[in-house]
């Protein structure tokens, strides 16, 4: 019989890794977590957490251009760079403590090394100590993608790198239309910075409701955001301490920073993967798992951005938790990736979950819309052009509210709790029973009562 000198043994200390450890801890099982970095993997050390403090940084810009409409008047402020990225590490590094000093108090040994397959049961660490374990988590996340090698590619940081820049660069471009590009470029237009962002798409937000992508573009115009779509970056030259990035499109863009935020890869390279057998999904790179996050290894399973199902922090941590109470807790639980609600962190917000138009038109035969798109009333008094967006999409056969999108002012916080709602099968006629709450512009999600648009579906379609 073998011996294991572990029941798990987890490779990354993400929020994923954290969490099945965690767990599979309080189920009675010997754990080791492996990190070669800093615990708390993307979100907490170069991903969600930093870009929101930044996020919020960049957005004083414009509360105190609103303040005056509201009487006050604020001596002309100036931004400190430095002291952001100073106040932003102290906070970081806190919370790396914290999630390290959590993972040990549930009796988790946390080993601060690259872990590499063996065999299917053994792993090297650094300095060559092997580990064998019963079973194995991988949860090593994703990287940024800077695409195809171009000239001048060695230029080019991502976001990783945005997050340690010694000064505020005065003007930059992005490459890039998802949500780490649209929020670092929102974020440096903010904090005082000349952007430009260039998209090979049509339009930016690829995937999200046409209306949504269409009004965050416009928004983001307002504030003095160049978008440029249809292009990409051919080339970047270096000159002194500025660059000229050539597009595609025959035109030239010059700047103080060039940034490609394209996508992320899954974190599957030099992991040993071959030699324990574990197979890697062909359509998205990412390792391939069945519906418990099991790869083709049976006793091998994976979670989090490194399978590329949906690389969301909250997913993985689902994930990682269902993972501990079906192998190590003896019941099977499935992650229902359903009606995932997400936000963008632009200005304005974006909050979304469910279908979007398309989507359901795609999918049921008839789709009532409703929409409405106005002026809030903070923008009354400080004299902002910014505009809300909210939509439900409704499958008119049962009158379920299928999608919720809205752009503007805490996006994110109202669709969390519309969420619950969408999740739970809400109907229209429940939204429109709910009791408004004014003045509030959520109480239009509630008021909506004349539909913009019915779709129906042609039968022989």
């Amino acid at each position: 019989m073998d011996s294991f000198e572990t029941d798990l043994f987890v490779i990354g200390g993400g929020s994923g890794g954290v969490r099945a450890a965690r767990i599979a801890a309080g189920h009675g099982a010997r754990v080791m977590i492996a990190e070669e970095y800093r615990m708390g993997g993307t979100c907490v050390i170069r991903g969600c957490v930093p870009k929101k403090l930044f996020a919020y940084a960049s957005h004083f810009s414009h509360d105190i251009a609103d303040a005056a409409g509201f009487g006050w008047t604020v001596p002309s402020a100036t931004f400190d760079w430095a002291t952001l990225i100073a106040n932003k590490d102290k906070e970081i590094a806190r919370l790396e403590a914290a999630y390290t000093a959590n993972v040990e108090k549930s009796g988790v040994q946390v080993i601060k090394s690259r872990a590499v397959f063996e065999d299917t049961h053994t792993l090297v660490l650094d300095g060559g100590r092997k580990v064998r374990s019963k079973y194995i988590l991988i949860a090593t996340g994703g990287a940024p993608n800077n695409g195809k090698t171009i000239p001048g590619i060695e230029h080019v940081i991502s976001s990783n790198e945005a997050f340690h820049l010694p000064e505020l660069p005065k003007r930059i471009l992005i490459q890039g239309g998802g949500y780490i590009a649209l929020e670092f470029a929102c974020i440096f237009s903010g904090l005082g910075s000349l952007v430009t962002v260039v998209y090979r798409g049509d339009n930016i937000l690829r995937g999200f409701d046409d209306d949504v992508r269409a009004h965050v573009r416009a928004e983001m115009e307002k504030d003095g955001i160049t978008v440029l779509t249809g292009c990409t970056v051919d080339k970047v030259e270096k000159h002194g301490d500025e660059f000229t990035s050539h597009l595609s499109n025959g035109s030239s863009v010059a700047s103080d920073k060039v940034m490609f935020a394209i996508g992320r890869h899954p974190n599957v390279a030099n992991l040993g993967l071959e030699k324990a057998g574990v197979a890697i999904n062909p359509k998205n790179g990412g390792i391939a798992v069945n519906e418990f996050s099991q790869t083709s290894v049976p006793h091998i399973y994976a979670v989090g951005d490194v399978t590329h199902r949906f690389n969301l922090t909250p997913v993985a941590i689902r994930e990682g938790h269902a993972f501990a109470d079906t192998v190590f807790g003896k019941r099977e639980v499935k992650v229902d990736h359903a009606d995932i609600p997400t936000a963008v962190f632009t200005q304005p917000q974006v909050g979304t979950v469910g279908l979007t138009e398309a989507q359901a038109r795609a999918q049921f035969a008839i789709v009532d819309v409703y929409k409405a798109a106005f002026r809030p009333l903070k923008a009354t008094l400080s004299g902002s052009e910014s505009r809300v967006l909210m939509k439900l999409v409704v499958d008119a056969g049962s009158d379920r509210v299928v999608g919720c999108h809205i752009v503007g002012s805490d996006a994110a916080e109202l669709v969390q709790v519309i969420a619950i709602a969408v999740k739970m099968k809400a109907t229209k006629a429940d939204f429109d029973a709910t009791m408004a709450l004014h003045p509030t512009s959520a109480e239009e999600l509630v008021t909506m009562r004349t539909r913009t648009a019915r779709y129906v579906r042609d039968a022989a379609a």
